[in-house]
């Protein structure tokens, strides 16, 4: 072969410039790829790094972008007739190596046809990559075209692809509003939506775990002498975290021979709630059916007009200033004191 040649086929130019190692086929420098190993892996790598998702959008995305390039010089053409654009466009592709296309059931009126594809290069690497379904790539690529040619934007429905096991695959092309553009960002909304909703429920698996730290930690039952136990009551109450609360508290008190429960309020919020006087009058009603007499300690001058504005009958309660005094108080009516 000579350094310069060119070849005609089928009425389309190729030609070679070995010196400046260039390919022109129809007057545009041009590339050739090895189907089921080169172009193979450039498919294989974009789908490893994007997802299988994203990469069929960027596969349908490209060749429909690409298909708008090819589609400006056709619609130069289509003075000629789209019947015989269209012919001409099976044609080209067909010496390029892109398979063969048959157009069918064309309504001009409509703008709508059927295209078949056969033995293309997608359905190629599809077969080398072992795949069961076709890809997007040349539907959305003939739909670009098809948008030039028409001179509005089309779309397309794949009714079956080859690799399912059919002759050819058979693709539907229709005017529509469909736009790559609009599939992008639907693609990124629900990537939105799918990292919104892995990242609630993370919120709410870590606030299952803080909750149950928190239930851990805050009122612990703390027994200080034989028979004596503190409870101290930290926080606001709701009507869980009161419930819990007893439950745990009562579950508690016979394995430690509780004679003495101490209730301390220093770490209440001031303003009380009905769920705290309601916590303290049940835990005291509670813990007298399995005999054990409750002590509120650690009561200040505003916690005391906060609860006596909140519970009817206060003197019900023995009451102390500092857990101490309490401690003093339930060894004296055990019989005991500390020497």
């Amino acid at each position: 072969m000579n350094e310069r040649s060119s070849i005609n086929i089928g009425g389309l130019e190729f030609g070679w410039d070995i010196e400046k190692g260039q390919f022109i086929f129809e007057g545009e420098e041009s590339v050739l790829f090895w189907i089921s190993s080169a172009m193979k892996e450039f498919f294989d790598t974009i789908e490893e790094i994007s997802g299988e998702e994203a990469s069929n959008l960027v596969f349908e995305t490209t060749g429909f972008r690409q298909g708008l390039v090819v589609g400006k010089y056709f619609e130069t053409i289509k003075e000629v007739g789209i019947e015989e654009a269209v012919e001409l466009i099976t044609n080209t592709y067909a010496t390029a190596g892109w398979g063969r296309m048959t157009i069918k059931d064309l309504d001009l009126e409509k703008k709508t046809l059927v295209a078949e594809l056969k033995d293309s290069w997608e359905y190629k690497i599809n077969i080398a990559q072992g795949k069961a379904t076709g890809g997007h790539f040349l539907p959305a690529h003939y739909a670009g075209i098809f948008t030039g040619l028409f001179s509005q934007n089309m779309w397309y429905k794949v009714v079956h692809h080859q690799i399912e096991g059919h002759e050819t695959t058979v693709v539907e092309y229709f005017p529509s509003e469909i736009s790559i553009t609009r599939n992008i960002h639907e693609l990124s909304r629900k990537k939105e939506s799918t990292q919104i909703a892995q990242l609630n429920v993370l919120v709410d698996e870590k606030t299952k775990e803080l909750q149950k730290l928190v239930d851990t930690l805050s009122s612990p039952i703390i027994p200080v002498l034989d028979g004596i136990v503190v409870v101290p009551l930290i926080g606001q109450f709701d009507e869980m975290r009161t419930e819990k609360l007893i439950v745990k508290t009562l579950s508690s008190l016979p394995s430690h021979k509780a004679e003495y429960l101490l209730l301390d309020l220093t770490g209440l919020d001031r303003d009380i709630t009905p769920f705290t006087t309601n916590l303290i009058d049940k835990m005291v009603s509670a813990a007298s059916l399995i005999g054990t007499k409750t002590i509120l300690v650690g009561i200040s001058s505003e916690l005391a007009i906060s609860i006596s504005n909140a519970v009817e009958d206060f003197s019900k309660f023995n009451c102390f200033q500092t857990l101490q005094h309490g401690i003093y108080y339930a060894l004296g009516q055990s019989g005991r004191q500390i020497i």
